[in-house]
Order: C-alpha cells, then structure tokens, then sequence
C-alpha cells in the first residue's frame, strides 16, 4: 500500500458555467440534499424541480454572470490554486486532491484516484470552518459513502471544523490585517453565512440551548460545541481580539437567507441598512465562513451590499477578500494538517 496520506478538501460547489441550463443542474443537486433542505423528499422534489430551479436558474445565472471570470468560477478558479500550493506545502508525504461537494470535480474522481494509487489512509478536510448540517455533515457523508464503496478498507479521518485552529485563525488575522491598513473603515463586519434556524437546534443535543436567547451563542459549552451560530460568534471574538478591534468597532451578521422558515440573526443586510443611521459611512465586511471569493462574497457583499449600503447614507463598504490561496492560508492548512495527523 502507498504510505502517503490522502488529503482531501472539499468546498462546496459551483455550476459549470453561468449559462442557465449549467446553474439550473447545479442547483438540483444542491438543494436535492436532505441535509440541504430537510423536508420530506417528496415535497423537497416539488418545491426544488417545480417552484426553484424553474426560476432561480436564470436569475443565479444572471448573477454568477457578474463574477465570472476568464478562467471560470472564482470558487473553482481559488480552490484548484490552493490545491497546487498545498502539494508544494506538504510535499512527498501527501497527495492532495480538491473536490467539491456538488459539480466539478467531483469526490467520486478524487477517491477513485485515490484508490488507483494505492492510497488507504485519507484526511478530509471540508473548507468549512464552522460545523454546519449542509454543508460540512453533508461533506463526510458523501465522503464516507464514497471510500466506503471503492475502498472500504482505507483509514478515514476528518476535520469537522476548524473555527478556533490556530492555522485558519491567524491565516485570517494575517489577510485581514494587510487589506484593512490599505482601506479607510469606521467599522469591520464579519459576515457569516446564514442557516436555518431548524438546522441550528438540531445540533444541540440538549434541546434547550441553540437559539433560545441573545446570547446564546456568547460562550461554548458541551450543548453548542457544534452549533454553527456559537462556532461563528467564537471566530469573530478571536478575530476582533488579533486584530485589535475593540466591542464597538465590530459586528457580527449573517447573509445569505431565503425567505419561509426563520433563520438565524441578525442579518447582515440589516447592518448595510442601519449602519449609517449611527454614523457610520464607511464599512469593512470580512467573510469569515467563506475561505474561497465566491458569488456569496463577491456579488452579494461586494455589490449589492455596497450599494444597498451606500443608498441608505453610507460612504463606502469594502470587502476585505477571502484567504482564497493566500500563502498565508497555505500554511494555514498545513498547521490544521499537522493538528489533526501529528504523525505526519
């Protein structure tokens, strides 16, 4: 047997190309995921192929549109580069494979690849810092799905998340420091992704802790050591303490909700809407829960928010970029590699 370790990361996905047929594909098999939308899978299959992708397929379209760029999706386009520069890193002990969750490339090629080379000791390393239901629980199943089927007698470890490592913090930290000392800010904001609140509860075993006050999410304990919402908090606390920010110089939101069931607060388009009615004009968004620029970040943030900011009396909103393949989250990931595989 090969003696390398199989390091695989995985992100979450992109379509293929802005054209609507691409996204409407991509967005299928997305939100076709019990942990994406947990709902029972006949209702799931209508509300996603008959009311969703009819639709959003072409307004998504019309927004990865804004973001793409010549080399394709910024997400896969960040995510291959990061790949080639942790192989550099880590070297000859490990061979390194990016994946995504959903689309291209897939976690069947990387495991096949894996198989075909011999490779029966596996580090997952879902891109998630916080722990989520859809996303990272999302991440392992598929994975251990997938070793289970072609290579079933291969040692599978996983990062569950990596909110508080000191590698993804300082990488962080580092990136945000060197962008904030080019840019004139009045505030930082660190914008998480959002999630249901549903999604949330399941995680704490309890049943009486998630979402069940403000300040909830103000210190970990053993009933919200999984929760994403405490898991965001506790990563904007660390960050705002590295980079010198002081209570009133930061917030913390979260973005990217649809509308039906609650989701968790406060939201980050209420920051761009009630920011400047306190003074404050010019805003730095930090996107802690993204380590790749995406449509998330880049048309969300860095457009609509900055308009949306900037039509209710705002000056200026910045998006401070995200680790992407910064050297800095290179090491990052090497530090995380080495926290959770000392042998190595």
């Amino acid at each position: 047997m090969n003696k390398k370790t199989g390091l695989l990361l995985v992100n979450l996905g992109t379509p293929e190309s802005f054209e609507p047929k691409q996204v409407g594909t991509y967005l299928k098999e997305f939100l076709m995921d019990p942990l994406v939308i947990d709902i029972p899978t006949v209702f799931r299959w209508i509300l996603v192929n008959l009311l969703i992708v009819p639709k959003r397929s072409y307004d998504s379209a019309q927004l990865y549109k804004k973001v793409w760029t010549s080399e394709g999706s910024p997400l896969l386009v960040h995510t291959l580069n990061l790949e080639k520069k942790v192989k550099i890193e880590l070297g000859d002990r490990f061979e390194v494979i990016a994946a995504m969750r959903y689309g291209q490339p897939s976690i069947q090629k990387a495991i096949r690849s894996f198989k075909e080379k011999q490779i029966t000791d596996i580090l997952l390393l879902p891109l998630y810092p916080q722990y989520s239901l859809a996303a990272t629980e999302s991440s392992v199943q598929k994975v251990q799905e997938l070793v289970q089927q072609e290579i079933p007698t291969a040692k599978l470890r996983v990062v569950s998340h990596f909110f508080s490592n000191e590698g993804y913090l300082n990488a962080v930290t580092e990136v945000t420091q060197r962008h904030l000392k080019e840019v004139s800010w009045d505030m930082v904001l660190f914008s998480f992704h959002g999630l249901p609140e549903r999604q949330v509860k399941k995680t704490d075993p309890t049943g009486k802790q998630c979402v069940c006050s403000d300040t909830c999410c103000n210190f970990m304990t053993e009933a919200n050591k999984n929760c994403y919402r405490a898991q965001s908090y506790a990563t904007a606390r660390a960050l705002g303490e590295r980079l010198a920010l002081t209570p009133d110089k930061y917030r913390v939101g979260f973005q990217s909700r649809l509308k039906g069931a609650p989701w968790i607060r406060p939201f980050s388009d209420e920051f761009y809407r009630n920011l400047p009615k306190e003074g404050v004009k010019k805003l730095a968004v930090v996107c802690p829960s993204f380590v790749a620029d995406c449509l998330e970040t880049l048309e969300e943030v860095q457009m609509r928010g900055r308009e949306e900011f900037v039509e209710n009396g705002g000056e200026d909103l910045v998006l401070i970029p995200s680790l992407n393949s910064e050297d800095a989250w290179v090491h990052g990931i090497s530090r995380i590699v080495k926290d959770y595989h000392p042998n190595k």
